[in-house]
């Protein structure tokens, strides 16, 4: 695994990294297919023609349903899904920080409740790189605490030398399982989590701390959970200039393309969040104008595309009236159609942010996007 910068401006950069299964130009945002799937009827095929580069997969969800035994026997994610890209797993830690209610945790890990069945489930940070392992991502993530905001001082505190102890189990762990003679993916690598809530002190001596074990990349957690967007951006000015310049920088769960140009003003490299195709799902649609309801009265006899600036398959054959139309009479195909495009604006949000940074006109892009956004 590498990671080569090959542009800067200002702050804001491009690269490439390179995994198991191929390049990932950066920045970029990774389309969150949680159950191996995504949410709205889109295939892994679908995925390749709207320009998806990398996908993410949940461990927790996969773990509980079908295990993770199942889809190594089909080779990993790739093969269960039919997916030749790079893949990134998350570690589960976010989604039992949303299981507040049904968990508790502990030194040795953390112990929860399925939400499909009620089912008693222990997960430690040796079992969730075991897991991952097990699915064959080329990117794992460490098993962390997501904390909310606000927390007491005291417990994020806490909660940062935790996260550091698993993280220091998940290498050695990341270790055992890459040198198995039966690995899925040997060539997978463990991506750092930082932790601390909004205290900016705690958020940059753990960054210092976990950048210190030299890892192939690193992300901001627990962010998106409950703080402003200044809060946001204020973690952000704070931590990425302690985060290693040579290695991804991943900002995970964040979110409207906003936060991403603000996101990559910032240095920021990998972007996931659930938005596109949920807002998809619901009617919201992504234009270079900013945001449409399509189920809205307006739109009702309105044969425009989607957005005149889209390629996307969908804007090129079909009308805004016809996507309302489906949306209103219940049909599946709404949400497809609305999915695609939605996941289609972002990748080529992506790639004109890389583009625009190549040529030097990251700010001028920037500036252009905001100006733009007047609906």
């Amino acid at each position: 695994m590498a990671f080569i910068l090959q542009n800067k401006q200002a702050n804001a950069r491009t690269g490439v990294f390179s995994t198991s299964h191929g390049t990932v130009e950066t920045p970029v945002f990774m389309n969150v297919g949680t159950q191996a799937a995504i949410k709205g009827g889109l295939s892994t095929r679908d995925l390749e023609e709207i320009g998806c580069q990398i996908e993410l997969s949940n461990t927790y969800h996969l773990h509980l349903r079908p295990g993770e035994s199942l889809i190594a026997e089909a080779g990993g994610l790739h093969g269960f899904m039919g997916w030749k890209r790079p893949i990134l797993t998350d570690s589960g830690g976010f989604q039992i920080f949303s299981l507040a209610k049904l968990r508790k945790i502990k030194e040795e890990g953390v112990s929860f409740r399925s939400h499909i069945d009620g089912a008693n489930v222990f997960m430690s940070p040796e079992d969730s790189i075991k897991i991952q392992s097990a699915l064959g991502s080329d990117i794992a993530m460490a098993f962390d605490e997501c904390v909310e905001i606000p927390s007491p001082r005291s417990y994020v505190e806490e909660s940062c030398a935790r996260t550091l102890r698993w993280l220091l189990r998940c290498k050695d762990e990341m270790k055992r399982q890459n040198e198995r003679t039966d690995a899925v993916n040997p060539g997978q690598v463990l991506f750092g989590i930082n932790q601390g809530a909004n205290y900016s002190d705690l958020r940059v001596r753990h960054m210092q701390e976990i950048a210190a074990l030299d890892l192939p990349g690193y992300a901001i957690g627990g962010l998106s959970v409950g703080e402003t967007t200044k809060e946001m951006y204020d973690t952000l000015d704070a931590v990425v200039p302690h985060m290693p310049e040579d290695k991804p920088r991943y900002l995970m769960g964040v979110g409207t393309p906003e936060n991403i140009i603000e996101g990559v003003y910032r240095g920021i490299d990998f972007f996931d969040c659930v938005l596109p195709a949920r807002n998809g799902r619901h009617g919201k649609l992504y234009t270079s104008t900013g945001v449409i309801h399509i189920k809205n009265e307006a739109y009702k006899s309105d044969f425009k595309p989607i957005d005149l600036n889209c390629g996307c398959p969908v804007c090129k054959r079909y009308t805004r009236a016809y996507l309302r139309h489906l949306f209103k009479a219940g049909e599946m195909l709404a949400m497809r159609h609305a999915v695609i495009h939605n996941l289609f604006y972002y990748n080529h949000l992506m790639a004109d942010i890389r583009n625009a940074i190549t040529r030097g006109k990251f700010d001028a892009f920037r500036q252009e996007f905001y100006e733009n956004r007047h609906l």
